[in-house]
């Protein structure tokens, strides 16, 4: 089953329209409020960048393809916070329940934000799991893309890159696998490589042939040739 948000490659979306260099950062003031509010409910510690990925991922077909960019992570927010039990929807729809909050205190502070946005929310761990694949080495991705931990659940392996064979340009270390942390089943941290593909190999006419794409893949999505 296809999932609604791997638009990569995908047939009948139009051309990509890049916005022009003198575009605002915002188009609108709330789209700023937007990201604003989803980090600093992802400072709560109660889901991390896995979940809240996957939350957006779970928006339902048709609101997916309608919202905007910024409704759908403020959708997705909403989402996340019932179902982790920071807020209920009476809280959503703005009842006042009165009181202090259990996680007031935790709440991201204005002059915490450059700090925090700085020291970002490194995925590398340390982990025993045999490196596999050599750098220069050709291999193959899983087919289907799927994640094998969970149904319908969240993996990195895009679609278009299904099956396609490849060569390891880098190995990155060791990273929490996200098909196992957005799911709240450990990190789970294997060996994530720099996959490079030629552009002939993902699509049957592409624009430019002679082009590449990188991207980084857990050992488990790969076989070798």
């Amino acid at each position: 089953m296809t999932r609604v948000h791997d638009m990569g490659g995908r047939f009948g979306d139009g051309a990509v329209q890049p916005e022009p260099e003198d575009a605002p950062v915002f188009a609108e003031d709330w789209h700023a409020r937007a990201l604003a509010i989803t980090l600093a409910a992802g400072s709560l510690g109660q889901w991390n960048i896995d979940i809240s990925r996957h939350a957006r991922e779970k928006l339902s077909p048709k609101d997916y393809t309608r919202f905007s960019y910024y409704e759908k992570w403020i959708s997705a927010l909403a989402d996340l916070l019932v179902e982790s039990g920071v807020l209920s929807e009476d809280d959503l729809r703005g009842a006042d329940v009165g009181g202090k909050h259990p996680l007031a205190d935790r709440a991201m502070k204005a002059e915490a934000v450059a700090s925090v946005l700085a020291k970002g929310g490194p995925a590398d761990r340390p982990s025993n799991a045999p490196v596999k694949f050599d750098i220069g080495q050709e291999v193959v991705t899983a087919r289907p893309a799927v994640n094998r931990l969970v149904d319908g659940g969240h993996t990195r392996l895009p679609i278009y890159a299904a099956g396609a064979k490849g060569r390891i340009l880098k190995v990155h270390g060791t990273h929490v696998l996200p098909d196992s942390s957005a799911h709240r089943l450990g990190e789970a941290p294997e060996p994530l490589y720099a996959v490079v593909f030629p552009a002939s190999k993902l699509w049957t006419n592409p624009e430019h042939p002679g082009d590449e794409v990188v991207l980084d893949l857990w050992q488990s999505y790969l076989e070798p040739a």
